[in-house]
């Protein structure tokens, strides 16, 4: 089974895990976790409710109950999971990813991501070493309803955008789940239909020819910004009133208006290594204080609640909150962020121009290649440009980011596959462009 990875189980269904792999998930999670009960979601991919059926076989035969919260977003799952005290959590889905994949994102106590260093390892190596035997006390599926719970919770967010003309893209997922529940039937909405086949377009918004249906709707309906989810609804996405895509890193830093200015918070916010310097030099503008970390929710849902950041977010589209046991949430994100965009338009201010404000570098966006000896690539790109220039800031946590006086780069190796992604940031665009070719050239070696 080639399932596990290091932020969740993944892969194809039927193919990379199947049912007798899920059932077995099932019936090792409540001992790995040391738990009797675990709260399951799904979402709405052809798989899920047969996933969904031998989960809670495992779970039931090894004597826990399963809570059945149906049909949720990801985040819905992290909610209830901290809300009301489980011990363990699942959500069966494949976030992003094309309809034919599957997976599952277990969590444990206070909706901490359980990854591969800490708890999926084992767990794999429970499933290929020991035996199942049902209990002769099997345990119960309880139906468990949050729905109306998590809408209340997420309201408390929505601010007046009466003034706003909005389009969504819910990508035929989860968003659609609780989307009008918030803001109503007002703003502009395409692929409203939970859809697990995802008949318009894969419900991942980073690859651009995802987004081009958004970007049509907000340009030919004079929309003032647009909002596309994921799969899952954990992750989200915005253009700007001309239809341009707007790097997800730099919505950090816009939220730095609704946590720092509006509510007066002052201390740590979090980004990930791939973020442009743009945004730690706005987000110190109104008091907070910038903390980078590694890719990914099973590394930074933790490192916010060690730093006891107030939010943060990553190029991929998350963004975290303390206030949401700090976790990552699209729906959330996306509200905070519409509120936002409605104040400052009452200020005379277009997205255009608030995303104008923050980003103030030529940046290349992340770049893959496909190289095997991803170790060896990296290590020459390191040596290259720290023997050639003198870097004023060196991190080596996730990949390396190297930085310079006029520019940066991260260079990372892909978890799955035999990628090695590349960003690059300069003061000029001409910098750039050089700094990109002599990068280029060293790795032509190795592809």
């Amino acid at each position: 089974m080639g399932a596990f990875k290091a932020y969740d189980i993944r892969g194809v269904y039927n193919k990379d895990f199947n049912k007798d792999d899920v059932y077995k998930i099932g019936y090792f999670l409540p001992k790995l976790l040391n738990t009797n009960k675990v709260l399951v979601g799904r979402d709405v991919r052809v798989s899920s409710d047969e996933i969904f059926e031998y989960l809670s076989k495992g779970i039931t035969d090894c004597g826990a109950d399963v809570y059945d919260i149906g049909l949720a977003t990801t985040p819905m799952v992290y909610y209830s999971t901290a809300k009301h005290n489980f011990d363990a959590s699942v959500q069966i889905t494949a976030s992003h990813n094309a309809k034919e994949y599957n997976g599952l994102k277990v969590s444990k106590t206070e909706a901490l991501p359980v990854g591969y260093d800490t708890g999926l390892g084992e767990l794999e190596k429970m499933i290929k070493t020991k035996e199942t035997k049902p209990v002769e006390n099997k345990g119960k599926i309880i139906d468990f309803d949050v729905k109306d719970e998590y809408i209340s919770f997420l309201k408390t967010y929505v601010k007046d955008l009466s003034n706003l003309k909005v389009g969504i893209d819910c990508s035929n997922g989860m968003a659609a789940l609780l989307i009008k529940d918030l803001l109503g039937n007002k703003p502009i909405y395409i692929f409203d239909e939970l859809d697990g086949t995802f008949p318009n377009h894969e419900a991942n918004p980073l690859i651009p020819e995802n987004v081009k249906d958004l970007q049509k709707l907000v340009v030919e309906n004079k929309c003032d910004i647009g909002v596309i989810y994921d799969g899952d609804a954990d992750r989200v996405m915005f253009v700007d009133e001309k239809g341009k895509f707007i790097s997800p890193d730099l919505m950090i830093a816009l939220l730095s208006h609704y946590f720092l200015e509006e509510k007066g918070l002052r201390g740590n916010v979090l980004q990930d290594i791939r973020t442009s310097k743009a945004v730690g030099e706005y987000v110190e503008k109104f008091g907070g204080k910038i903390n980078m970390w590694r890719v990914g929710r099973a590394y930074a849902a933790l490192k916010l609640r060690e730093i006891d950041g107030i939010f943060g977010g990553e190029l991929a589209g998350h963004y975290y909150f303390r206030d949401f046991y700090y976790s990552d949430s699209g729906l959330l994100a996306s509200l905070i962020i519409l509120g936002i965009v409605s104040r400052m338009k009452n200020e005379g201010k277009s997205v255009s121009q608030l995303i104008g404000n923050i980003a103030r570098y030529a940046n290349s966006g992340e770049i893959n290649f496909r190289i095997e000896n991803k170790k060896q690539a990296m290590e020459a790109l390191k040596n290259k440009f720290i023997s050639d220039e003198k870097p004023v800031a060196f991190y080596d946590f996730d990949g390396y980011r190297i930085e310079f006086n006029d520019w940066w780069f991260n260079v990372r190796p892909s978890n799955t596959e035999p990628f090695l992604r590349l960003l690059v940031e300069a003061q000029s665009q001409d910098i750039l462009n050089d700094k990109l070719e002599k990068i280029k050239l060293v790795l032509k070696d190795f592809e």
